[in-house]
């Protein structure tokens, strides 16, 4: 059997304060897994796993002891099916200690979308995109372009 390469299972967030980040995804409406231990907390995604871990201890667990992880080099999305919904999850985030990086607002390429960064500075954008919709669990399968 061969598995795609195309695919992530799990993000792992190295986070300073691994208390202040749970109650921060709690306070936005996260749910906890049950798999989460001491030391790391677990969130089930829609197909794959959001972790969230100390950053001196995920620095240790990649080989690399003292490395200074940074953050806000990467974005993790959501997309919705509407504005509302984009307004609705971004004032959620806010509401739960995001800080506003961009309010929801019309973009370059047709959609709407907003950025926001959490406790420890990952970023994340809530956007709407006209050009991909979404399924009924809110994934998303980019359209072949055949149409």
């Amino acid at each position: 059997m061969s598995l795609s390469r195309q695919r992530v299972t799990l993000i792992t967030l190295g986070v300073a304060d691994l208390a202040r980040a749970e109650r921060f995804y709690a306070a936005w409406g996260w749910l906890r897994h049950v798999s989460s231990q001491a030391g790391i907390v677990f969130y089930q995604m829609n197909g794959a796993v959001l972790a969230l871990f100390g950053r001196d201890d995920l620095a240790r667990d990649q080989g690399r002891p003292g490395a200074d992880l940074g953050t806000g080099a990467m974005t993790l999305a959501q997309n919705y099916p509407d504005k509302a919904q984009t307004d609705a999850a971004f004032q959620a985030a806010l509401d739960a200690g995001a800080t506003c990086l961009k309010t929801p607002q019309p973009v370059f390429w047709g959609g709407y979308s907003g950025y926001f960064a959490d406790p420890d500075g990952h970023v994340w954008e809530i956007a709407t995109n006209p050009f991909w919709p979404l399924d009924g669990d809110g994934g998303l399968t980019l359209p072949d372009g055949r149409d």
